[in-house]
């Protein structure tokens, strides 16, 4: 091991090449000449900040390039070393020497960048804002009165907020006795789930989609039905072949920004879709998890805008709005006998849901926080989504298709000619690059797609992960 740095490297602060690609140059050189060899431990980056004297983000972009081309391997609680299979000069591998031997590789890789769903930005947040007003509430309400129980479906002014929000910007209409609050969009589904369903009720869901919305239908004991999605969302020619076959008590989508492929259903599918429910009586269980990132002029209103549905149950979140670990998620059903039903349930499992929380949001969400956050995060999330499609047409446009999301945090990716999904992400991981298999939200056969989330990571982090998604495609 290289203990301590022993490599000189002169950098040329006047050059127009970067420091950060003359660092990983220069450590290239020393690897393909031997100066460097398989298993050599790297000190670490603060050290190599001041070894070279730049600035450490110097250093990691610089070793991150490595690591992404394989140059180098990172292993969990031991540091970043020379990668084994890295070529001599004399042509043979470097490793050869070292057969016998415990492997630096053999270890769990530590993953560099995760391409997420399309999880937003926590480090966006306003936690101190969140805070204070959680401070506030405590301390303005008192102590006891906020320790005692409260009503079951949630806050009575955050309920009737949650029912403003959802009249004037969704175009729903709704009491505040129609929404329940919940702790996250999957509690909203679970309790929907077992609330609705019998055992031996068939659903009908996208394929591909949601895999915790089939795992709560599943729970239930009701079987699954896929129908495809095209460019327009869900295939109805194929759902009404399903009703002619089977009957079945609901139906769940994403028509918003389908998840995963992003596409948005079309209005003449929706009305499609509104018929058959009427005619056929089952349930529209719409899933809303992204409502508010849009880029448009404005979104697309759900389907429970068009018409007042009998049968219809809404679910949203504010998780992804203020931060993906505060829990708050809700639902809305027009059918106030699944209502108390779902009340009945939650009561069973969680008495009530956190009150003072509650309170907190609807205190940011009153002053006006969240709407400027929401405002400033948006632009955030366009320019991201922006950056991410140069980089795409930069070095992804000969190997996917894809299509420019219109709101979401996420894109979807098509490769153009057939592939091992499978064996891309294993190569992908060795280069410390997650991504999401496709048995992530495929029904039964893997379909061929990519979904990467986009704001989550730095634009340095989604250029690193394109690049090698690039070049293990390649």
């Amino acid at each position: 091991m290289l203990r301590p740095w022993e490599l000189h490297i002169e950098l040329d602060f006047q050059n127009e090449k970067a420091v950060y690609l003359q660092i990983a140059d220069e450590i290239v050189k020393a690897i393909k000449n031997g100066k460097l060899k398989s298993g050599n431990y790297l000190p670490g980056t603060r050290k190599l900040a001041q070894l070279l004297k730049v600035n450490r983000n110097t250093i990691v972009k610089a070793l991150d390039i490595l690591l992404i081309e394989g140059w180098l391997t990172s292993v969990e609680r031991k540091g970043i070393f020379v990668s084994k299979l890295t070529p001599l000069k004399e042509g043979r591998k470097i490793g050869d020497q070292d057969k016998g031997k415990n492997a630096v590789g053999a270890n769990r890789i530590k993953t560099l960048i995760a391409f997420d769903d399309g999880a937003p930005d926590s480090k966006l947040a306003p936690i101190d804002d969140l805070a204070k007003a959680y401070r506030e509430i405590f301390s303005r309400k008192g102590r006891r009165q906020m320790m005692g129980y409260t009503d079951g479906n949630g806050d009575g002014l955050f309920r009737e907020a949650l029912s403003q929000m959802l009249n004037f910007n969704r175009n729903l209409t709704t009491r505040s006795e129609q929404v329940v609050v919940t702790r996250g969009s999957q509690m909203a589904m679970y309790l929907t789930a077992h609330s609705l369903l019998n055992s031996g009720d068939t659903v009908v869901v996208e394929n591909p989609g949601y895999k915790p919305a089939w795992l709560a239908f599943q729970s239930a004991g009701a079987a699954l039905i896929p129908v495809g999605v095209d460019q327009e969302g869900l295939i109805i020619a194929d759902l009404i072949q399903v009703l002619k076959k089977h009957t079945i008590k609901a139906i769940y989508i994403t028509p918003h920004h389908q998840f995963p492929t992003t596409v948005s259903l079309s209005l003449e599918r929706r009305y499609q879709l509104i018929e058959l429910s009427q005619r056929y009586g089952f349930y529209i269980i719409e899933d809303d998890y992204d409502h508010e990132f849009h880029f448009a002029a404005r979104p697309i209103f759900p389907i429970g805008s068009l018409v007042n549905l009998e049968r219809y149950i809404y679910i949203g979140t504010l998780s992804k709005i203020v931060a993906p670990a505060l829990r708050v998620g809700y639902l809305y059903s027009t059918d106030t006998t699944l209502i108390d039903q779902i009340l009945s349930l939650r009561k069973i499992i969680d008495v009530q849901g956190d009150v003072m929380m509650e309170q907190a949001v609807l205190e940011l969400i009153n002053n006006g926080i969240i709407k400027r956050h929401l405002k400033r995060t948006t632009l955030n999330y366009l320019k991201k989504r922006d950056y991410f499609e140069h980089l795409l047409e930069e070095h992804l446009h000969l190997e996917i298709d894809f299509q420019k999301p219109v709101g979401g945090l996420a894109y979807w990716l098509k490769p153009k000619k057939t592939i091992d999904m499978f064996d891309l992400a294993n190569k992908l991981e060795k280069k410390g690059i997650k991504i999401l298999t496709p048995d992530t939200f495929s029904f039964e056969a893997p379909i061929m797609g990519l979904r990467l989330g986009f704001a989550s990571l730095s634009e340095e982090q989604l250029e690193l992960g394109i690049k090698g998604i690039a070049s293990a495609l390649k």
